[in-house]
């Protein structure tokens, strides 16, 4: 058979036929690939003849359009939108009024729209069509903007590996605020943390913050069970805390993330009924507002977390007429059960809340966008209209992980997402902007291509995505929330795409271990791109001390990734990388700190473990029980970092290159 429609389809689809590795080797996308591809969009093409039609209903579609379903313009300008036929047309808010309306015989003439997302309705005889009109900023709020600088320093460190005196074993929201303050005392003018978005409350076996549930919704795992509104003075609650507290091993070096649920939820529970009891009134009104604010996204996930206590948390394995969100049956659901999972959303939001508004940092919380939602989550049960089914995120092999990653991730169609109008992204994008000064979208490539690997075994391709319009929205979301937004940029990355995202006003993410000229040998800082946001490490790397005592390259000879050649070959090279950063006689971290201190780019992030000395990463790509992954406390209490002697000359260093924040005591 010839293909021919095959490959026509696909490509119509977005289905890539090749891609260029690292190395630069070629990978061409098969005939099996393409098939998986277009049946996870929901395409039949299973056989030419199925592939012909399929093709030939694409077309007539797209023939059939008056209008193109899409066009970004510009807010503040007027645009010309063409038409294929004259048409009566209006132009509405997303809100659904009226801006304006029109007869266009070749062009819709668009007045200058404010921010936002407008839906375009052309009428031509007995056809109607709906455009999409996403009226984007022209760049994304900047520093400048936003704090009056564009030199600045902050500390990423790991949530839930936080300890301290009162947390019950996992570092919480509570913990947030103080290493907020912390930090602000010391100038620093943000605090990156770890993806806070839900895992589920019926998933008790997570432990990586980059698979969660729904990433619309907070995790709850971080709630401070003794900072819950409307029960500051309440001694039941206080004592009740005070049982679990007392209860915990503060000497563990790993969470046991099972016996933390099995002690946290049963808390929350019991505060939660304690609540419903005892609260005063201007509680129950602020999380009155917080449920009719959150609307039917709020319900549906209420709903899902509900069933998922009786079903079991992977809805793929729900009873038919609870699988399909439209079917479930809301009214036979627990009310009670509902109440509780959208009062623990309103306790989450309220705590993060207070920490953005302490004005303990110019910025305050840098927060992270996971690239995905698990497939058996509620994100997937809730967008099942724009789901793409039997195939998972990932990402070929690259530097990360020789073998390359299947994160079991949820894949969005982008077709079927266009006909919700992005509703997910969208939501997901509102809740990480709200409470946070800049975000970080991790592998922000996918608003540009995304890696699927299908389930029936053949190999992963590339699949584009509407590059253009999820720009768009992401401005769009940043601008109303006056969010700072960092795209991390690592990987393959297409031709003219880190331009495209800086010409928005995104900044890019700079990692020096990564930053390599083509002879091999580091870049020196003083090269970085100024728009960016440089750091030395992340957590899916070797830490600066493990980097510099090669425990990536002792993990990877551990698990067989290298033999013991290979890995002797890297220890000398990394002497040598080594020995390019650091002068003799030098420590490692302060000599490397500076010299990211003083280069050109707008943001130098230090990991919280690179000040304490931490060797060992808080994940190791390519892993999942063989290394200790998203469970390593850290061994220096909360309690005690502003006297540590290495955060004191970090923040030294970063001072000495104007890095310092406007308000060093805290104060705004």
């Amino acid at each position: 058979m010839s293909g021919t429609a095959l490959h026509e389809l696909a490509a119509l689809c977005g289905v890539l036929p090749v891609f260029h590795d690292l190395d630069g080797n070629e990978h061409r996308t098969g005939d099996d690939t393409r098939r998986a591809m277009l049946r996870a969009m929901r395409i039949s093409a299973e056989t030419d003849a199925e592939a012909e039609r399929s093709l030939e209903l694409l077309r007539s579609e797209r023939d059939a359009h008056i209008v193109s379903p899409e066009f970004v313009v510009t807010a503040g300008h007027g645009a010309a939108i063409p038409v294929r036929q004259s048409c009566d047309w209006s132009l509405c808010d997303e809100d659904g009024r009226k801006i304006v309306e029109g007869f266009a015989e070749h062009k819709v003439d668009l007045p200058p729209l404010e921010v936002g997302v407008h839906f375009l309705t052309v009428a031509a005889g007995d056809r109607t069509q709906v455009a999409l009109v996403p009226a984007a900023p022209e760049r994304t709020p900047s520093l400048a903007s936003r704090i009056g600088t564009e030199r600045v320093w902050g500390v990423t460190a790991a949530l839930y590996g936080l300890k301290s005196e009162r947390n019950l074993g996992v570092g919480d929201y509570a913990d947030l605020a103080i290493l907020s303050g912390t930090l602000g005392q010391q100038g620093a003018s943000f605090l990156g943390i770890n993806p806070i978005h839900d895992w589920g409350w019926s998933t008790t076996d997570i432990a990586s913050p980059y698979s969660p549930s729904h990433r619309g919704f907070l995790n709850t795992l971080h709630i401070a069970a003794d900072g819950i509104p409307g029960l500051a003075e309440n001694q039941r609650a206080a004592e009740l805390v005070g049982r679990v507290r007392d209860a915990a091993d503060r000497d563990v070096r790993a969470i046991d993330y099972q016996q933390y649920h099995a002690r946290l939820q049963p808390l929350l529970r019991d505060l939660f009924a304690l609540f419903m009891q005892d609260a005063d009134e201007g509680a129950r009104s602020r999380f009155r507002d917080f449920v009719q604010a959150g609307g039917d996204d709020l319900q549906l996930f209420a709903v899902y977390e509900t069933l998922a206590v009786t079903h079991g948390e992977n809805w793929q394995l729900w009873p038919d007429l609870i699988r399909d969100p439209k079917t479930a049956p809301h009214s036979s659901v627990d009310p009670q059960e509902i109440g509780f999972h959208k009062w623990l959303q309103w306790v989450a939001n309220a705590q993060l809340e207070r920490i953005s508004s302490a004005h303990s940092m110019p910025l305050g919380l840098y927060l992270d966008l996971a690239v995905g939602a698990r497939r058996d989550g509620a994100e997937a049960w809730m967008g099942q209209d724009s789901l793409a089914t039997g195939v998972s995120l990932g990402a070929p092999p690259d530097h990360l992980s020789p073998e390359g990653q299947n994160w079991q991730l949820a894949a969005f169609a982008p077709s079927l997402s266009a006909k919700t109008h992005y509703h997910n992204l969208r939501s997901v994008l509102r809740q990480t902007m709200r409470s946070a000064g800049i975000i970080r979208i991790d592998h922000v490539l996918g608003l540009n291509r995304s890696f699927w690997i299908p389930d029936d075994g053949s190999p992963g391709a590339y699949v584009q995505q509407p590059f253009e319009t999820l720009l768009a929205l992401v401005g769009i979301e940043a601008h109303r929330a006056n969010c700072v937004v960092v795209g991390e940029d690592l990987g393959l990355v297409p031709d003219g795409f880190r331009d495209a995202l800086s010409a928005r006003g995104l900044y890019g993410y700079s990692v020096l271990q990564y930053e390599k000229e083509p002879d091999g040998s580091f870049r020196d800082p003083a090269h970085l791109r100024p728009h960016s946001l440089a750091c030395f490490a992340t957590h899916d790397t070797p830490t600066l001390h493990g980097f510099c005592a090669g425990r990536d390259i002792d993990w990877w000879q551990k698990l067989g990734w290298i033999d013991a050649d290979g890995a002797g070959r890297l220890r000398e090279d990394r002497r040598s990388s080594v020995a390019a950063l650091v002068p003799d006689g030098s420590e490692p971290a302060p000599a490397i700190h500076a010299r990211l201190a003083h280069a050109p780019v707008a943001m130098t992030s230090v990991q919280l473990d690179d000040i304490l000395g931490e060797e060992e990463a808080q994940n190791l790509p390519g892993t999942i029980d063989e290394h200790s992954n998203w469970r390593r406390i850290y061994d220096a209490p909360l309690e005690t970092l502003g006297g540590l002697p290495a955060l004191n000359e970090t923040a030294e260093i970063m001072q000495a290159a104007g890095r310092a924040n406007t308000y060093p005591d805290g104060d705004d």
